[in-house]
């Protein structure tokens, strides 16, 4: 039977990760039980100016200063926070979007299949494990949700193995509730999950015959089914623990006047699958992490590309995004803060990163890419901080998540000759560290 170092070399193997001799990077490890990481990545990019506090030019703590406007719903939090600048992820190709290239920190684009785990599937692996892969949610206009319930742009599990995101709320919550829901949404359910099984019997039996090469290929997608019918098993079987926490359905979810709606049932969807320890990754694209976009339930009639050509820094409609994306943070905070955990509350126990899927802005080189960090996973993370990393790429901050999970590797998705030219240090950003 394998060991769970051996497990963990294994994932880390698959996902061009490599995994440090003896000891390195293990010493001084502070207590504390990392638990669950959220990322949450806004499209058009994340001007660093919309996130650090006027007047800093330098690294300090954020004890008294101000945050900007765009970020001031989290002015309560700075002391969990820390916001961090500097790192590039010019290799990535950002353009309009790095796709799987903003978590991979590898090169993207639109059609660029993933070469390597993203982060936060990687992370996925050496969390207290869950029922639940990680979930991912994509928010966009209410017409694009509906034409594409499921896509995949921003997360994999190893090369060529894209990780589907949910965008249609209604399928999201029937597939996570289904089997304690009333009414059409039970019948739905149950007849979906007939289907899925006979499905997956007929495939099992089509596949006999089949050349070696086509029958791997093949088995991949018949243990597709496979884990989906067996995730449906599992959660039918704690339908206590999806009652206490299951989200109330409304008109937001049958009848939503503006995207919005959708968007904030999304999330809270999300936040009832992190209380009920569904699953341990939680990753939010505003925007699914392409170039579109919509926000008509907050007065901005602008959508998609032409938002990326606007300044961010003191652009009211930039501000109302901003706004919107940090109010959804603290409802997260908040919602993780009121369930108690070990001797805190699951929040103490968490980290939620928020940035964007192309850095600085829309058609960038990829030379400054901001990230804010909310929280410190179990005391593993330095918090209440504004920090100004020189030329670092993303792939060493990725790095630090890993170390600070207890699953240290030397670099994250990055070998010996790209870390020369682009910067890349052997281990962990001490400095993020607690």
């Amino acid at each position: 039977m394998l060991t769970r170092r051996e497990m963990i070399a294994g994932v880390a193997a698959s996902a061009g990760l490599s995994l440090p001799c003896g000891n390195a990077f293990s010493a001084n490890k502070p207590s504390g039980s990392p638990k669950r990481i959220v990322f949450f990545l806004q499209n058009h990019g994340f001007d660093p100016l919309t996130c650090i506090p006027k007047g800093l030019n330098e690294s300090c703590a954020l004890d008294g200063v101000t945050l900007e406007k765009p970020m001031q719903a989290l002015e309560p939090y700075k002391s969990r926070m820390h916001i961090i600048t500097g790192l590039h992820g010019r290799h990535t190709s950002p353009g309009h979007s790095a796709f799987f290239g903003a978590l991979g920190a590898y090169r993207g684009g639109t059609g660029v299949p993933p070469s390597a785990a993203t982060i936060d599937y990687a992370l996925s692996q050496s969390l207290p494990q869950t029922i639940m892969p990680p979930l991912c949610i994509g928010m966009e206009s209410i017409d694009s949700m509906k034409a594409r319930p499921t896509l995949a742009t921003l997360t994999a599990s190893g090369p060529n193995q894209p990780v589907f995101m949910h965008c249609d709320p209604n399928m999201l919550y029937q597939m996570i509730f289904g089997s304690i829901a009333e009414g059409d949404i039970k019948k739905h359910y149950q007849a979906r999950s007939d289907v899925m099984l006979e499905v997956e019997r007929v495939a099992k039996l089509k596949g006999k015959g089949l050349p070696q090469g086509d029958s791997e290929r093949y088995g991949m997608y018949v243990n597709g089914l496979g884990e989906v019918n067996g995730l449906r098993k599992k959660l039918s079987g704690i339908s206590g623990q999806l009652k206490k926490y299951a989200p109330k359905l409304d008109e937001r979810y049958t009848r939503p006047k503006f995207e919005t709606e959708w968007h904030d049932v999304l999330l809270e969807i999300g936040i009832a699958a992190l209380q009920a320890n569904l699953t341990n990754v939680l990753t939010i694209a505003s925007g699914c992490g392409e170039y579109f976009g919509s926000w008509k339930g907050l007065g901005i009639s602008d959508t998609g590309h032409g938002l990326g050509h606007i300044d961010q820094p003191g652009n009211g409609i930039w501000t109302k995004i901003r706004q919107y994306n940090c109010e959804m943070l603290v409802k997260l905070m908040k919602a993780l803060e009121a369930i108690p955990e070990g001797s805190g509350s699951m929040m103490d126990n968490t980290l939620i990163v928020y940035s964007s899927n192309n850095g600085k802005e829309q058609h960038t080189d990829g030379s400054n890419w901001p990230f804010v960090l909310l929280g410190n996973a179990g005391g593993r993370f330095k918090t209440g901080q504004y920090t100004h990393i020189k030329e670092r790429p993303i792939n060493d901050l990725y790095t630090t998540f890993l170390q600070g999970v207890g699953a240290p590797v030397d670099r994250f998705n990055m070998d010996k000759n790209l870390a020369a030219i682009h910067h890349s240090k052997l281990g962990p950003i001490e400095e993020l560290l607690a």
